[in-house]
């Protein structure tokens, strides 16, 4: 079952009309019970990152999100500020984030050789997956989607980094970490190419 965490950010029924006309079962979780038979979770996210963490903790389903993902190993999908929590912590805020890929979030506006670029980076982008990533399975070529955002996951020593695209420079637009996935994009406003991912991940 397909379990979208609804803690207050991000377009939830976007990703249940996608997985609804994909055929494949999916629910909301508003509260900790609602995580029930979870198989693989969705972890959306717009905005700040201390606000994104700051929602996520008062939500009340961070210990059994934890749970589920760092003990039982279920499968998890941050999406966009979703996937920046996933790192340690972000030049944006103060806040801790859930530590589960190793790195930092940065900003474009920070990177000298970035100086005046426009931001946030907002629109279509091509996306290079590494090879044989099977959360990009039929999508290693030509695949584009759609960003919205001005801060870029800095992969502590290179790992975890499973694509990237180009905004000035190249950055990583998506990571992995065991049971832990990330995208910087929005797949639930990239019509075909995210409807494939959103697949995938399911079919992992």
């Amino acid at each position: 079952m397909i379990t979208i965490i609804d803690y207050g950010l991000g377009n939830i029924q976007a990703f249940v009309n996608v997985y609804k006309r994909l055929n494949i079962p999916v629910t909301i979780a508003r509260q900790p019970a609602d995580f029930e038979g979870a198989t693989r979770l969705i972890l959306p996210g717009v905005g700040a990152f201390d606000h994104a963490m700051e929602r996520l903790d008062a939500s009340g389903m961070r210990p059994t999100l934890e749970r589920l993902v760092r003990e039982q190993g279920v499968p998890v999908l941050g999406i966009c500020v979703g996937m920046q929590i996933l790192a340690s912590a972000s030049d944006e805020g103060l806040l801790p984030g859930l530590g589960w890929v190793k790195g930092r979030v940065k900003a474009f506006a920070d990177v000298p050789e970035l100086k005046g670029i426009p931001l946030p980076h907002m629109g279509w982008n091509d996306v290079r997956p590494w090879p044989d990533v099977p959360l990009f399975k039929g999508l290693e070529e030509d695949a584009r989607f759609y960003f919205l955002h001005s801060f870029f996951f800095d992969c502590e020593g290179g790992g975890g980094s499973i694509a990237s695209a180009s905004y000035g420079q190249d950055f990583v637009c998506a990571v992995a970490e065991g049971n832990v996935f990330g995208v910087q994009f929005h797949p639930e406003k990239s019509h075909h190419f995210g409807a494939a991912l959103l697949k995938n991940f399911a079919e992992l």
